[in-house]
């Protein structure tokens, strides 16, 4: 957060989570649009906190879902997850992990030991599935 944005209490994020979850009912594309209204430091804090799951997260930056298998390993996620990275997918020996770092999304390739590439960008998940698939 720059010096200018006032960085939230964890109870008002939370009253701010609690509010766009009921204003939306949970709906991921809904809710993606409601935090597309929030003040950058808010919406930035929100999108790493407890109060949303790696799922909604991941449809925030991606506006789509990703394969059912992946929906259900994100939505177990807590979004404050995402600084670490959730490995959403695993095909063959390789992983793809999602993350958020400064603000960005970020898909990982991994092979369990090293990070062999990272993709930014709406299309990011898709690179790192073919990238897979072209190594395979």
């Amino acid at each position: 957060m720059t010096d200018q944005e006032k960085v939230p209490t964890y109870r008002e994020l939370a009253e701010i989570a609690e509010h766009l979850l009921e204003r939306t009912e949970e709906d991921e594309t809904l809710l993606a649009r409601e935090l597309d209204t929030l003040d950058p430091g808010i919406r930035r804090e929100l999108l790493v906190s407890d109060f949303l799951n790696a799922y909604q997260s991941y449809y925030y930056y991606f506006r789509n879902a990703p394969g059912d298998l992946e929906r259900e390993r994100l939505i177990l996620q807590p979004a404050s997850a995402l600084v670490q990275g959730v490995m959403i997918a695993e095909i063959e020996l390789l992983e793809i992990i999602f993350r958020v770092e400064d603000d960005q999304a970020v898909m990982s390739v991994s092979d369990g030991d090293h990070i062999l590439v990272n993709y930014r960008g709406r299309d990011a998940y898709r690179r790192a599935l073919r990238f897979i698939d072209e190594a395979l």
